[in-house]
């Protein structure tokens, strides 16, 4: 969905400069009939390009260098507007029509990604410069008419920005909220685990205390056990522990059985006695043993996407599931039937999904969800069983 977006994203701004190339023949036709007009005209050009230089690429959210140049562009244009009434004394022709869509471009992009400081005395300098921009074309009426006009889209324009801003921080807020409360459930899940483990080492460890005395061969056996259990434990810790970032996530949480890949088959006949799809399991290869930090992840990524299914899935009939497990990894597809999403479903926030990345990453692991080949939805996961082969 992103690469997508991009796309579109880049597809407009070409149209952009297409239309600023026009806008920018049009200003120099209208004053090449003399030399006089001539470079005017090729100055108003060269700001546009300017301008294009400034909206064309991608900025960081706050920055500081994008108002600073935004500001200077608008020193640049109002100098030049000032210039031109000295000079002119309204003699007419095109004022810059290429410049004041590259103006409108450039106070879009500050308000949306400038630094909140800097952006103001920025926006306020360009929405100065367009609408002062008619004043180049003549004193009279018409041209104060069209600078208010310019100023009132300016205004638009502005509004725009801010809106868009506004929107992408509280996606962005809601984002960081769902993965802190991915990190707080890896929490509990490590806690969980950890409890488990270390519960069945000290009992293991009091047995061969007891039948030490008596056979000692037995007692080796136990120490053995004890051994495995604490690597293992030791390993799934080390892997699970890196997305605890929060030190205030409270250690206490309750105790509860870890879902994992051997409880996929009561998930989905739960799903499909509960009025969803038919969900069928495919399952190859041999799932015991698995770590348990990867083995809960595949259950919440077959979770969530069913999920999904019964919200957004038109029409769909069957839900298959396979898993599958191979020397290295744990593969996880979710597919169903239904129809292409609506326009809706595909453009929700998707946070759910937004929290499955948080835990398929911090396991080292990659998932893509997409329309598949002959319709429905497809959900992509590739866990590994081994960090060194991670992503």
């Amino acid at each position: 969905m992103m690469k997508q977006r991009d796309v579109l994203r880049r597809l407009g701004q070409l149209a952009a400069l297409f239309v600023m190339f026009c806008l920018g023949l049009i200003d120099v036709a209208a004053n090449s009939m003399t030399s006089a007009g001539l470079i005017p005209a090729l100055l108003r050009v060269a700001l546009a390009v300017a301008t294009a230089a400034v909206w064309l690429p991608r900025h960081k959210q706050g920055s500081r260098r994008l108002p600073i140049t935004a500001l200077a562009l608008a020193v640049a244009s109002l100098f030049l507007t000032l210039v031109s009434v000295a000079l002119s004394q309204g003699s007419g022709g095109g004022y810059g029509f290429s410049e004041t869509l590259g103006l409108l471009g450039v106070i879009f992009v500050v308000c949306r990604r400038g630094e909140t400081q800097w952006s103001i005395g920025a926006v306020l300098g360009l929405s100065m410069a367009v609408g002062f921009l008619p004043l180049r074309g003549g004193l009279d009426y018409d041209m104060i008419i069209v600078g208010l006009v310019q100023g009132l889209v300016a205004t638009a324009v502005i509004g725009s920005g801010i809106y868009q801003r506004v929107i992408e921080g509280n996606r962005a807020r809601a984002m960081d909220s769902v993965r802190a409360e991915q990190r707080a459930e890896f929490a509990r899940d490590l806690h969980d685990f950890i409890a488990h483990h270390v519960t069945g080492i000290v009992v293991q460890a009091q047995g061969a205390r007891y039948i030490a005395e008596q056979d000692p061969q037995k007692a080796i056996e136990a120490l053995e056990r004890i051994e495995a259990a604490g690597a293992e434990t030791m390993t799934s810790m080390r892997r699970m522990v890196g997305v605890l970032r929060d030190p205030d996530t409270p250690p206490d949480a309750p105790l509860a059985p870890l879902a994992g890949v051997d409880e996929l088959k009561p998930l989905l006949e739960q799903f499909t006695n509960a009025g969803g799809p038919l969900a069928r399991l495919h399952v190859e290869g041999d799932t015991s043993g698995l770590p348990v930090e990867v083995s809960t992840s595949a259950y919440r990524v077959v979770m969530e996407a069913l999920t999904n299914i019964r919200r957004h899935a038109r029409g769909a009939r069957v839900a298959d599931v396979w898993v599958r497990r191979t020397p290295q990894w744990l593969l996880v597809r979710v597919a169903n039937d239904g129809l292409e999403a609506t326009p809706a479903a595909r453009e929700a926030p998707g946070y759910g999904l937004v929290g499955l990345q948080e835990r398929v990453r911090a396991v080292g692991g990659r998932i893509t969800a997409g329309p598949g080949i002959d319709g429905g939805w497809v959900v992509d996961a590739a866990l590994p069983l081994d960090r060194s082969t991670a992503w």
